[in-house]
């Protein structure tokens, strides 16, 4: 019997934090937001965190092609390519039916791989292609509802909606079902104003889960991802010329506290490509509270 307390760690810098520890097995999570919100570097974060792991990733892109994803990955510091094939494994269905895939090619996809004892992380980026496939809703719910619980029989599901709200509204119409559907939603914004923290995270739910209910702020460092910034975190100012600094020193303490080879290669692309004019101190902080490394 599954344990119904299992979390597996999101590998979203803050995130675990507010969550109990991590996403609950064979659950389906909604990642909205608009554009420029990071919603597939969050997916791709997600995804790689299980494979540094040992567990394998099915993306099932929509739109991009598996090309194009892997280097979008690459510019963010992440390797997908090495893995392709071995433990990544891609599904592309940009202008498929997308009906047929669900009732029809992607259970015989999850049954054919129910003979690996071994955990897949799943990412549906985006999923609005489905949404917009019929106008309608009974049909879409019935998409939506399919899509979740086949591909929840090989693990965990983070799914990518792109939403298009109007003036007025706090959560766009168009993505209400999906939502609804999820055992999981977060929802992500974007203010075009300036500065560190000008994007913010909530959870809208969080099933089993005693979530934070605050608005989060988070950045995104090449090498790292997304930065959730879950508490305040007194840090010391710092001149820039000592930003390196910092990062040698982190990198320092990484290694003595025997993080694995992937976490101190994050560490040394950050640190080269760090074009933030204050100190990452705060942002390393936020990683080495999820990690654990203390």
């Amino acid at each position: 019997m599954e344990n119904e307390g299992e979390r597996l760690s999101t590998g979203i810098y803050g995130l675990d934090q507010i969550i109990e520890g991590g996403f609950r097995d064979k659950f389906s999570i909604v990642c909205v937001g608009s554009s420029g919100t990071g919603k597939t570097t969050f997916g791709i974060q997600f995804l790689m965190h299980g494979i540094d792991k040992g567990e394998q990733g099915l993306y099932v892109t929509m739109e991009e092609s598996p090309e194009q994803i892997m280097r979008e990955a690459e510019w963010m510091g992440w390797d997908m390519k090495k893995h392709f094939e071995k433990s990544l494994f891609f599904i592309h269905l940009k202008g498929k039916n997308f009906k047929k895939m669900i009732e029809e090619q992607l259970p015989q996809l999850v049954k054919a791989r129910s003979d690996y004892d071994i955990k897949t992380r799943v990412v549906i980026d985006p999923m609005t292609p489905v949404i917009w496939a019929t106008q309608d809703k009974l049909l879409q719910r019935e998409l939506i509802g399919k899509l979740f619980y086949t591909l929840k029989e090989l693990g965990v599901v983070f799914a990518t909606v792109e939403e298009h709200s109007r003036p007025g509204e706090t959560i766009g119409e168009d993505v209400l079902l999906p939502i609804y559907l999820a055992d999981g939603a977060l929802h992500l914004e974007y203010y075009p104003i300036g500065g560190a923290f000008n994007r913010t995270l909530k959870i809208i739910k969080m099933r089993g889960t005693h979530h934070g209910e605050s608005v989060y702020p988070y950045i995104f460092a090449r090498g790292l991802g997304a930065i959730i910034r879950t508490t305040p975190i007194d840090v010391v100012k710092e001149d820039a010329k000592s930003f390196s600094a910092v990062f040698d020193k982190a990198i320092k303490t990484a290694k003595e506290l025997k993080a694995s080879e992937e976490v101190v290669n994050q560490l040394q692309i950050t640190k080269e490509s760090w074009t933030y004019d204050y100190s990452p101190e705060e942002i390393l902080q936020i990683m080495f509270d999820s990690l654990k490394l203390k």
